[in-house]
Order: structure tokens, then C-alpha cells, then sequence
């Protein structure tokens, strides 16, 4: 995973959400919808020097995952040998030795990048605490999702931007506390709505704006012009 590859994935998902093509960096993309979201920081590893990538920065050391799991005692499950300990002063300067934190901690995944705390997954870049998803980027905290970016604590949804709290959300932007959302923009505490924008405390619309309803030429009509201001650059 890198930084192509990162882009190709977010263009797919903004044209699959948005039904337009990605007029955005990814750096511009960050900075318009992931600037909040919680990612992991750029740290050093104690033990060569090198950049890693975590989700706390509150430790005062780090060390990646392929080097914590690659030291002297790895052969030993992690013991190394048994050495005196001559006092307190001692014995907190062996664990400041061994105490270092696990950076781009992840488990059973394939092509991961800037990440942490992520396990089951595929093709993940700049997230965290990512579980059993693929193509996800600049997430925290998703499961068994597909194609989602700048998203968080969200699962069992694709295709997404910005969707917060939800579940079984697909092609749509900035969804908060809702589920069973389809196609939609600026949905808050919703369920089973689809083709709607701007709604909160609804259930089941469809062709809705601001909890009203609309025909389904005026809707089109109107999200467009919605989906040029949301991806007009900053």
C-alpha cells in the first residue's frame, strides 16, 4: 500500500458516493473531511532510529511491530535471560529497556500502510484500529467495512465518506448515529432512508431534503448542485 494506491481507492469511492469524478488530492481530501478524525501519529522506533506509525503518542517509546517480534528474545516467547537485580534503580532501568511500545501493530493483513491496531484486513492506509476491512483510508475504529474513507466507529457499511456511529450505510456522506442508509448526503440519528440529504429523526424516506418531501426530479436537481459545493476544494 502506498500513496497511488491510496488515491486510486479514494477516487473509486467518490465516484461511487457521489457519482463525479475526484477533484481532490489526497492531501486535499485530508485536509477537507479527515482533518478531525483520530489517526495514528508519525513516532520513532527506540531501537534503529526508524519512522513508524501509532495510534497513542502518550508512550515515551516505540518500537515496530516487526522489530518487537524480531529481538533476542524471540526464540523465548519474549524471556530473555535471567539477569540479577540489585535494587529499584535497577530493576526500573531493565524495564526501561524492554518497555517500548508496539507501533503499526497489525495482525493477519496485507498491504497496510501508516496504520495501527489493525487485524484481518486489506489494503489499509493512514487508519486505525481497523478490523476485517478492505480498502479503507483515513478511518478509526470500522469493522467489516469496504471502501470507506475518513469514517469512524462505523461498521458493516461500503462506500463511504465521513459516516460516524453507524451501520449497513452504503454510497453516502456524512451519516452520524444512523442505519440502513443508501445513497444519501447529511443524514443524522436516520433509519432506512435512501436517496436523501440533509434529514435528521426520519425513518424510511426517500427522495427527502431537510425532512421534507420532494419529487424525484427535484431532488436530482438539487444534489447536484450539493455535490459540486461539497467537492469544490477548500
Amino acid at each position: 500500500m502506498n500513496e497511488v494506491k491510496a488515491k486510486e481507492i479514494l477516487d473509486k469511492i467518490v465516484k461511487q458516493v457521489f457519482q463525479a469524478e475526484n477533484p481532490l488530492s489526497l492531501s486535499q481530501f485530508f485536509e477537507k473531511f479527515a482533518f478531525d478524525v483520530r489517526l495514528p501519529n508519525k513516532v520513532v522506533d527506540a531501537t534503529d532510529g526508524s519512522t513508524t506509525w501509532a495510534n497513542s503518542v502518550n508512550p515515551q517509546k516505540f518500537v515496530k511491530m516487526e522489530n518487537a517480534t524480531n529481538n533476542e528474545a524471540t526464540a523465548s516467547k519474549g524471556l530473555y535471560a535471567k539477569q540479577e537485580i540489585k535494587d529499584l534503580n535497577d530493576l526500573l532501568s531493565k524495564w526501561d529497556h524492554i518497555n517500548l511500545t508496539t507501533a503499526e501493530h497489525v495482525q493477519e493483513s496485507i498491504n497496510v500502510a501508516e496504520s495501527d491496531l489493525v487485524d484481518g484486513s486489506e489494503d489499509i492506509f493512514h487508519s486505525s484500529d481497523i478490523h476485517r476491512c478492505k480498502n479503507i483510508i483515513y478511518c478509526d475504529g470500522c469493522g467489516e467495512c469496504e471502501f470507506m474513507a475518513a469514517s469512524t466507529r462505523t461498521i458493516q457499511s461500503t462506500f463511504c465518506i465521513r459516516v460516524d456511529d453507524s451501520i449497513k450505510c452504503s454510497d453516502s456522506f456524512g451519516v452520524a448515529r444512523s442505519a440502513g442508509i443508501s445513497n444519501c448526503l447529511f443524514i443524522h440519528d436516520c433509519g432506512d432512508m435512501q436517496d436523501s440529504m440533509f434529514c435528521t429523526n426520519m425513518r424510511g424516506g426517500r427522495y427527502c431534503i431537510a425532512n421534507m418531501q420532494f419529487e424525484k426530479e427535484e431532488y436530482e436537481k438539487l444534489r447536484k448542485e450539493v455535490v459540486e459545493w461539497i467537492l469544490t476544494p477548500a
